[in-house]
């Protein structure tokens, strides 16, 4: 490696340590203001200046996630994200990756259930070069065979391992019970059955019919004026043609419970979880279910789930709650791991907690801990220009608006106990969950003797 290349790099670890230390401290005094421009071609351009430091991190959001999967195609989000960065007309993916490593720049692609990511994070200096690359991978993928193979085989060595990791066996079994007939059901990377079908041709057939920029929105954040920002990018955005994006329906089937699915496991531990369908991010009700579910188990140590079943009785090494809450209605999930002997009374204590929100209003005085727990972390959570730039593209594509972090901290200080109350009442159903536990059965008192594998019984205790 040249020595350029060591020191570029050293210099970017170094940038990024201090950043992350300097916008935590910046973000818990204001947030930046964002500019919003939207370009003939209906791409939606979001720019926010940050001079502390001499970098600038793009962040670019398409509404191509694995729900548009095809049937039978399972996974072709997930793969055509990443066959942008798997060569262009003019690149390999090698050369890409050594330009990158030279200017110390970091290019990434993914999908998500809603939407595809590109990331770009560069040093000032090298903007220029950087939007180039971007604006290329972007615009002229051309995702070669060989290219393509390789990373379908590193997708399947992953899926692989992780059915050796009982949590993502939990997990994809969770989903799958809960969506049965519904495009959130799949893994957003497919399938080892339906990934070994995925073609080229495919590929380039969901490129082209969802990478168009009146399908996107890009969030530039950093050392950049807007104006620099506008100049750098506008022609290049410009140039980019308009495109028919394909009429799409969501089928929103959720499956119902009691159910509870077994799974045998030669392991020390049970992996449960336990949830029932959630709500979307665009769901008026998602602040008062924050502060609800910050109660429950997502407060962490403040939370009445780790009280219950870890500190009072150490039943559970970890337990947690969460909304997944996406552009359709998504999950509500408790995750815990307890010794497999003590899986039921875990599962029986997390259902009683639930009914407790439900049935009773919760003291002012832990609902105001909650409160300001909320409101002092959110800061925290935009403490990088990575996090601002994905926060920015979020809150446009979910269309809470960009005042939104302004309006954040008096949305949860107006919650109310009767609030809190209300939304467990219509959100937490206890009574028609989904348990999966990924466990040793016999040790679970969940399997007899003579039964072997997976089984699935009807009644969540």
């Amino acid at each position: 490696m040249p020595p350029t290349v060591k020191l570029s790099s050293l210099l970017w670890l170094c940038l990024s340590v201090l950043c992350s230390l300097n916008f935590q401290q910046r973000a818990a005094l204001a947030m930046s203001p964002v500019q919003r421009v939207v370009l003939p071609n209906q791409l939606v351009l979001l720019i926010s200046e940050e001079h502390s430091l001499p970098f600038v991190t793009l962040q670019l959001l398409v509404d191509a996630g694995s729900w548009r999967d095809p049937s039978g195609e399972e996974g072709l989000a997930s793969l055509t994200a990443k066959g942008l960065l798997l060569g262009t007309s003019t690149h390999t993916s090698t050369a890409i990756q050594e330009e990158l490593d030279f200017m110390g720049a970091s290019l990434t692609a993914a999908a998500q259930k809603d939407y595809a990511t590109l990331h770009l994070q560069v040093l000032k200096k090298d903007l220029d070069r950087g939007l180039e690359l971007f604006m290329e991978v972007l615009t002229q993928p051309i995702f070669p065979d060989d290219e393509v193979h390789r990373e379908v085989e590193k997708t399947l060595a992953t899926m692989q391992a992780e059915e050796d990791q009982p949590e993502e066996v939990a997990e994809k079994a969770f989903q799958q019970a809960l969506f049965p007939a519904n495009p959130y059901g799949h893994p957003v990377e497919g399938t080892p059955a339906s990934i070994v079908k995925l073609t080229r041709e495919a590929m380039v057939r969901f490129y082209q019919s969802y990478y168009h920029p009146n399908h996107v929105i890009l969030a530039v954040v950093g050392d950049s004026s807007a104006e620099e920002v506008w100049t750098k990018l506008s022609a290049r955005l410009s140039a980019w043609p308009m495109g028919d994006i394909p009429a799409a329906t969501f089928g929103s089937a959720f499956a119902s419970g009691p159910k509870t699915i077994t799974i045998d496991r030669d392991l020390a531990q049970a992996h449960i979880i336990l949830g029932h369908i959630g709500m979307s991010r665009e769901n008026p009700d998602f602040e008062a279910l924050s502060v609800m579910n910050y109660l429950l188990g997502g407060g962490g140590f403040a939370s009445r789930l780790v009280e219950e079943i870890r500190d009072k009785r150490g039943l559970a090494y970890s337990v947690a709650s969460f909304f997944e809450a996406d552009k359709f209605p998504g999950s509500f999930q408790i995750v815990l791991q307890t010794k497999n002997t003590s899986a039921q009374e875990a599962i029986s204590l997390a259902l009683q907690q639930m009914q407790r929100l439900r049935s009773e209003l919760v003291p002012e005085q832990e609902l105001e801990v909650a409160k300001k727990a909320l409101i002092g972390s959110f800061p925290r959570r935009l403490a990088t220009q990575a996090q601002l730039a994905s926060f920015f593209t979020r809150v446009e594509y979910y269309g809470l608006g960009l005042d939104y972090p302004t309006k954040y901290p008096a949305l949860i200080a107006s919650i109310t106990s009767q609030e809190v109350q209300r939304v467990a009442q219509m959100y937490l159903h206890p009574q028609h969950s989904i348990c999966v536990i990924v466990a040793n059965l016999r040790e679970a008192s969940l399997l007899s003797p003579s039964q072997e594998g997976s089984t699935t019984k009807t009644g969540c205790r």
